[in-house]
């Protein structure tokens, strides 16, 4: 495809990591949430990330970070792909976002990069494809941008971007500075920055030059700076490996809004724009019930309700109880509620605990 004038030189790049232990026992560590077809439309939530990017740019300015257990889940996913970053550990979204820039930037000096996490659901393609579009337009003038989530209620779950001023930007009208980031808060507080209009879901995209997140990282994080630049050297070469293999292990293991965005934010390099489309992370099995997921068509509710779902077929008979998550597998079942959905993460760790490895 051929992408739009305004986003030449942008390129996205989709962090592909986590294990998503809010939705055991579907989402393993050996195959998780972002490579399951979740919707039943037949389309991984991987696929459906490429799927939104793919309408904006070629496939060639697509780049996925992933670790060396999905590399190949991937590759058979995405057979357009042709920017696949294998990392060799989990390092968290900073080392993975600055191996992307540092790598892009070398050989297009004027990229522009947009990260996209690889398991969230966004709906309303030509709202995304206007976000986009402005972010890339602040970014080039320095700016760090962030897409801003229009809340859809006072959610605890997510963290929130305090905006600020309008900025002067040429094909960014609804552009702001950003005043703060703020993390997860009480229900009062998420209640009174949604009635307040100044604050939006911080939903982890980011976009920037390569060149300014390299700048930053160098006076933020030296050494993890050091380290991603020592292995884009060597990326093109028969030494990629090598250098990969010896320096990714002492890279400092921090998310991209801690090491850059938190501390930029207050110097006042960062900005932020809205997002209108609805938006959600999938985090638990209320948020999947919530994205429209139905239960296994051989469920049978006897004065009950809620979501149960049976990836081996076994037909699955609730009778009597409301708001509740039923999940079967080969291995495992889950039962739990609505209520309680984010605490089944707690069930991951203690398995881990018990050594069932082999569960997890």
């Amino acid at each position: 495809m051929t992408s739009p004038e305004s986003l030449e030189t942008f390129h996205a790049v989709i962090p592909a990591g986590g294990a998503g232990t809010r939705l055991w026992p579907l989402s393993r560590a050996s195959h998780p949430k972002f490579l399951l077809d979740l919707d039943g439309s037949g389309r991984s939530l991987l696929q459906h990330t490429w799927d939104r990017l793919r309408e904006l740019i070629p496939a060639e300015r697509i780049h996925v970070v992933t670790g060396v257990a999905h590399a190949d889940a991937i590759r058979a996913q995405l057979p357009e792909l042709t920017g696949l970053m294998v990392e060799p550990s989990p390092r968290d979204s900073m080392p993975a976002i600055g191996l992307a820039a540092a790598v892009i930037g070398a050989t297009d000096p004027d990229a522009v990069i947009g990260s996209f996490a690889a398991d969230h659901v966004i709906e309303d393609q030509q709202a995304f494809a206007t976000a986009i579009t402005q972010a890339v337009a602040v970014a080039r003038t320095g700016l760090v941008t962030t897409i801003g989530i229009t809340p859809a209620g006072p959610s605890t779950a997510f963290g929130y971007i305090e905006s600020g001023a309008g900025l002067d930007v040429a094909g960014a009208p609804s552009a702001r500075a950003v005043t703060a980031f703020v993390e997860k808060p009480d229900a009062e507080t998420a209640a009174a920055y949604v009635t307040g209009g100044r604050h939006s879901w911080n939903g982890g995209m980011f976009v920037t030059r390569t060149d300014v997140l390299l700048d930053h990282l160098a006076r933020l994080q030296p050494g993890l700076h050091q380290g991603l630049v020592a292995i884009a050297a060597a990326w093109g070469g028969d030494r990629r490996q090598d250098v990969l293999a010896a320096t990714w292990p002492s890279l400092t293991k921090i998310a991209i809004d801690h090491a850059v965005a938190e501390p930029v934010s207050l110097e006042g390099g960062m900005a932020v724009v809205p997002g209108t489309f609805s938006w959600d992370d999938v985090g638990d099995f209320a948020a999947l019930q919530d994205v429209g997921a139905a239960s296994s068509p051989d469920t049978v509710w006897i004065d009950g309700s809620g979501l149960a779902l049976a990836s081996d077929g076994t037909t699955i008979a609730v009778v009597g109880l409301d708001d509740v998550v039923v999940v079967r597998t080969a291995d495992a079942l889950l039962v739990t509620t609505r209520a309680h959905a984010q605490r089944v993460k707690d069930v991951v760790a203690e398995l881990k605990a018990r050594g069932r490895t082999d569960l997890v």
